[in-house]
């Protein structure tokens, strides 16, 4: 690893160190003359062993280059002045179609000796190829070029089809909106080219640079090409182009079908961004769910997998160098393998039975935790996990209904002040999901309904009779009457 830090001539800690050969650069921001510390930092590897010595003798210089240090650092001195060179930064052009693309850098390269662009673990993560680069899209306006306006008319047709629910002219008016900008994914093959069939998928969205979030309106994949991946593949490559344009949020409505599929990408119900900059510019629609999406700027969102997959290794190596369970292994089990119970009660049996095996107490078990896993507290268990289970499906079975839009988030007392006046005891579903996680808040069933009960009574007591809250609220009671048959009321 290379480290570059800048500081101003004469006052940098190398300086003060007698550093042999800090590069000086004419820095134009602050005006003055700027040291270029350069530090070649020696990887920590804590599997050790063998292959911390194979990387030792990669890092060793040539004859010509000196000699290490005894930490196989690089000497700062041997390192050319011409080596680091500063550029200037070019902004990144936020109406690029280009999706590949990522910004430059200020340094282009900084070479030790013996050392090369291809060596060490960089060549490693460059060698493995992303799966994103083969997925052919692009970034569609309308800037009335005949090719632009084929591909808009392969995306409405697109959202119109997979969107049975949503009207051919809302669809049409906003895709072909120049205020509006879509993503789509296209087929590779040519006799597709010019075709409804060329487009894959597609999101269409609009942005407010001004306000630093964008709204998506339409979200779709073709239905041959389902199943496949596509739809997340299509998200993350918009998060991608979303940091080139400034972009933090996301926000959408989702209709019941859609909640799940945007819940897996990152979306959330919980509306972090402050509500000054978005209120007034999206509409709100009765039925859906409003939803957010954190757009983090420093996350590669193609290369998700290998992240995951990278911090994973990373904590089981750090978990190797305090475990034993990698360094000591015991023999297997003897044919017929019976430990002696003489002194242990008939319900502790299966509990003395394990930990007479090799290796188990030593890893920490003792007879109670053992006893926690077996027996009555074990079916108790089951009995909780299973009540649990049932009473989320049920509440999750009503939020899905068409007339829980009302019930599904606190009512706003900031907007309704004389709410908590007039409703003593308030409840939603998203209140009665979380009492659900908790898992010891309800004993039965009866206790599920009773607060479901109560939120149709509230919205009830609170609305008059002729509004469209009200009316949800009867569609509730009916719906909860048959949800509940089974049980006395």
């Amino acid at each position: 690893l290379v480290c570059l830090v800048f500081s101003r001539h004469g006052e940098c800690a190398s300086s003060r160190d007698g550093c042999p050969l800090p590069l000086s650069v004419y820095c134009r921001l602050e005006q003055t003359t700027c040291c270029i510390c350069v530090f070649v930092i020696r990887p920590f590897n804590m599997a050790g062993g063998e292959e911390e010595q194979q990387l030792g003798k990669k890092r060793k210089a040539p004859s010509e280059a000196g000699s290490d240090d005894d930490n196989g650092s690089v000497p700062v001195s041997s390192i050319p002045e011409e080596s680091a060179k500063i550029k200037e930064d070019k902004p990144a052009d936020p109406d690029s179609k280009d999706l590949t693309n990522t910004s430059e850098v200020g340094v282009d390269s900084v070479v030790g000796p013996g050392d090369d662009s291809s060596s060490s673990g960089s060549s490693k993560s460059l060698e493995k190829k992303n799966p994103y680069d083969e997925i052919k899209r692009t970034i569609v306006t309308n800037d009335g070029k005949h090719e632009s306006l084929v591909l808009l008319v392969g995306l409405k047709s697109l959202f119109a089809k997979q969107l049975p629910k949503m009207p051919k002219e809302y669809i049409a008016r906003l895709v072909f909106d120049r205020r509006h900008k879509s993503l789509a994914l296209l087929s590779d093959d040519p006799q597709h080219k010019g075709g409804d069939e060329e487009i894959i998928g597609g999101i269409c969205y609009r942005a407010y640079p001004e306000m630093r979030f964008a709204e998506i309106a339409f979200c779709a994949v073709s239905a041959s090409q389902q199943v496949k991946g596509y739809g997340t593949k299509l998200m993350n490559l918009l998060k991608q182009h979303a940091v080139t344009e400034g972009v933090e949020y996301f926000i959408t409505y989702a209709d019941n079908y859609a909640i799940g599929y945007f819940k897996k990408q990152g979306f959330t119900k919980a509306i972090s961004m402050p509500k000054g900059r978005f209120h007034g510019l999206i509409k709100d629609y009765d039925g859906g769910t409003m939803m957010e999406c954190y757009i983090h700027p420093s996350i590669d969102f193609t290369r998700i997998p290998e992240m995951i997959e990278a911090q994973r290794n990373f904590i089981l190596k750090r978990i190797e160098t305090v475990a034993k369970s990698h360094k000591v292994v015991y023999p297997p089990l003897p044919k017929g393998f019976r430990p002696s119970l003489d002194s242990v009660s008939r319900a502790n049996e299966a509990a003395a039975r394990a930990m007479a095996i090799p290796g188990v107490a030593e890893a920490g078990w003792t007879m109670a935790d053992l006893l926690v896993s077996t027996g009555g507290a074990k079916d108790a268990d089951k009995q909780k996990n299973a009540l649990k289970s049932e009473l989320m499906a049920l509440a999750r079975k009503t939020e899905e209904q068409q007339f829980a839009w009302p019930f599904r988030e606190p009512v706003d007392t900031a907007e309704v002040k004389d709410y908590l006046e007039i409703i003593k005891d308030p409840i939603d579903l998203s209140t009665i999901e979380k009492r659900i996680r908790k898992g010891d808040w309800y004993k039965s069933k009866q206790m599920l309904y009773v607060d479901l009960q109560r939120m149709a009574s509230n919205c009830k007591m609170y609305n008059d009779s002729s509004s469209p809250y009200y009316e949800c609220a009867v569609s509730l009671e009916k719906f909860l009457s048959n949800l509940f048959h089974d049980i006395p009321l």
